[in-house]
Formats: structure tokens, C-alpha cells, sequence
């Protein structure tokens, strides 16, 4: 599987839904982690005399995707891209297991307590485990 600029050393899923990341300036040494749909479901109109609407599944910009910080894109344009790694830290089945692992992450890292990190909040709302996903 091709994985753009992408790293990693966990097993590729045979289709995987999402990944939490990790973004690494290596000129600096500051950091960022996130989270990243691989796919995403595409709703259309309904067709003529139809009531449902349609829906596909596409491929997101997930191989060239550079995360949301704006201070980390700065740095990007800055120092040029090959200046940083891009590592994939687990893959995940469902949106709320990347919610939970980049929260995880983010906690144990304490992300909003170092400058050493891009992150400026943690974005958190995440409910209790959905009985279908097994961790």
C-alpha cells in the first residue's frame, strides 16, 4: 500500500478507516499529534422519483495531509517538508477509536503543557465504547 509520506511500523489493515499520527520537525524537535480519516462517506442526491440518497465511499487527502495546526504548516512551508517525519502511531477501525487513541496520545505526551508541541487544544468528545468495536 502506497503511504504517501507516511511511516510507520504497525501492520497495514486490509482496509483501514483511520490512523493517529504523529509529526515530527526535525530541525526543531517540536511535535504534533492528530488524527486522519483515510476514507470518507460521500452523500449525493437522491436519484430522480427516488427518496434515498446515494452514498460512496472515497478516498480522503490522507497521503499528502500535513495536519490542522496552522504553526505546524507555517513550519512546513518554512523548513520544507522533507525537514519533517510523518509517523503513523496506530490504525484504527472506527471514528471513535481515533478520537480515543489521539486523546490518549495527546494526555500522556501532555501536549498543552510543553511548547515542545504544536497542539494548542484537545478537541474531546468522546462517549463510551461502542459495542461493536473490539480493542
Amino acid at each position: 500500500m502506497d503511504l504517501g509520506h507516511w511511516q510507520t511500523s504497525q501492520p497495514i489493515p486490509a482496509e483501514p478507516f483511520g490512523f493517529v499520527y504523529l509529526i515530527t520537525n526535525n530541525a526543531n524537535g517540536r511535535m504534533y499529534v492528530g488524527k486522519k480519516l483515510m476514507t470518507a462517506v460521500h452523500k449525493k442526491q437522491p436519484l430522480k422519483g427516488k427518496k434515498n440518497k446515494r452514498h460512496s465511499i472515497k478516498e480522503t487527502n490522507w497521503k499528502e495531509y500535513t495536519g490542522s495546526s496552522n504553526d505546524l504548516n507555517e513550519d512546513i512551508i518554512k523548513y520544507t517538508k522533507s525537514q519533517f517525519t510523518f509517523s503513523i502511531l496506530k490504525f484504527c477501525t472506527c471514528k471513535w477509536e481515533m478520537s480515543y487513541y489521539e486523546a490518549v496520545e495527546q494526555v500522556n505526551r501532555q501536549v498543552l503543557l510543553s511548547e515542545v508541541y504544536y497542539n494548542g487544544i484537545l478537541n474531546l468528545r468522546i462517549g463510551k465504547k461502542p459495542k461493536n468495536v473490539i480493542i
